[in-house]
Order: C-alpha cells, then structure tokens, then sequence
C-alpha cells in the first residue's frame, strides 16, 4: 500500500466537497481531510447519519464541516443548480470534489435484472455524478489547483457477470472521467482522475460478498495516504488517469 506522511495543513483553506459521505470511505475522507485543515462539505441523502459526521469532525475541528442533504434518486437538474447557487453563496471556489455515492444494486444476471433497480442506480451512479460535475465545474474553475476524483471498480473496467448494472454504471463513470479530463487538460488547472479504491472492508463490500470474512479487507482508513496525496499540489501532474489504490505510485 502506498505510503505518505501528509502534513497536518496539507489541504489547509481548502474546501472539498465529497458524496456519500455519511458512510464507508467518504465518510473518513471526510474527517481524514477537515483533521488535515479542509473545511469538508457533507452531501448524502441520510440526515441523520450525515448530522452523526458532521458531530464527530465538529468535536475535533470546530467549523470545519457543512452539511447538505440530497437524494440523488430523486433529484433533478435544478436541484443540483440549487446545490452549487448555496456554495457559491458560502465559499468563494470548490477545491475538490469526491465522487464517492454509489449504489450496489441486484446481483442478477442481466435478463432477470430488475428494471428498478437498474433506473435507481444509474441515477446515482452516473447520471447524479454528470449532474453535479456540471453544476460545480464553474465553481471548481476558480480554485488555482482543483482537484475532481471519481470512484472507480475493477468491475468497471473488465465486465463481470451477475454485477449488473452496478458494472455498467462504473464503466460510464470511467468514460465521464476521460472525456471531462481530455476536455479539461490544456484549458483548466482542474485535474481529473478516477480512483478504484479495491476492496475495502464497508457495507457495500458485506453486501456484495456475503460469505467474506470482513476482516480480510484493508480498512478505508488505509486508503487515506491515497485520498491525501491525490487531493494534494504534489499531484498536480496527475490528469486523466486510472488509478488504483492498492497499486498507487505517484512516480509510476
């Protein structure tokens, strides 16, 4: 596992909103990034356990943390214009932005998959993220050195049977990161990269691999020297990549 001792003000006046924050690995960027001087915006569809965030950074980084609560199954356009109208009205940029909402969905082959659950998941997992990249780039244009990270899955990369349309979603996502990156890379200093984090000892990972010890999987927060180093200026020259969290080198 990659290895990197951030500095305790590395991210220091640096705002960065992350989704799906109320759990798994978004929830401990969250606190692993406001212990790191970010102040961290908390965008998840679960008040109560977004308030539960929002009062375990408070405890040690008093005014560090807003929350703002969304349903990506059922929001629309405008509300995420409203979303970016709201940040723009309390920080002056975005710095960065964490693509980390996701849902796993059935475990189906695809002749029997429920048509619900593909239209819900697509909703999050891709249409949500392409909604709210679009309605925050102007924001993230003024920051000096942005930073904007997908979350990838190696099932989103080489298809897998039975994964669905949690697959099909992460391939998009993938395809979303590389076009915005190319568009992005002689006209922006927003740099663009997707991140699959691997396996990684969450909820989602129980759901999906019900008979698996828990304990054979890395913790999420063995993945932050990662997270820290993407949302940092020494990866400034890291653009449109594909990247794997337990492969990570910087140098590479």
């Amino acid at each position: 596992m990659f290895e990197y001792t951030a500095p305790e003000n590395l991210l220091e006046d640096k705002t960065i909103l992350i989704t799906g924050a109320s759990d798994g690995i978004g929830k401990i960027c969250a606190c692993t990034f406001a212990d790191h001087g970010a102040r961290v915006i908390l965008l998840g569809r679960n008040q109560e356990k977004l308030e539960a965030v929002y009062d375990q950074i408070e405890a040690l980084n008093p005014g560090k943390t807003v929350i703002h609560p969304l349903d990506f199954i059922s929001a629309m356009a405008a509300d995420y214009q409203t979303l970016a109208q709201s940040l723009n009205e309390q920080f002056e940029c975005l710095d960065g932005l964490i693509h980390n909402a996701a849902l796993l969905g059935a475990m189906n082959p695809i002749e029997f998959y429920p048509e619900r659950d593909w239209t819900e998941l697509m909703q999050v997992n891709i249409n949500a993220a392409f909604y709210l990249t679009r309605a925050l780039l102007p924001s993230l244009s003024r920051s000096t050195d942005a930073r904007l990270l997908f979350t990838a899955s190696s099932v989103g990369r080489i298809g897998r049977a039975y994964w669905g349309a949690y697959t099909v979603s992460k391939f998009a996502v993938e395809g979303l990161m590389q076009t915005l990156a190319d568009e992005l890379a002689k006209t922006s200093s927003i740099r663009v990269n997707s991140l699959n984090p691997g396996g990684t000892r969450t909820n989602m990972r129980r759901a999906a691999y019900p008979a698996e010890n828990p304990e054979s999987q890395p913790t999420a927060e063995s993945l932050m020297p990662v997270y820290l180093y993407l949302m940092s200026p020494q990866s400034k020259s890291i653009h449109g990549q594909t990247l794997d969290a337990r492969s990570f080198d910087p140098n590479s």
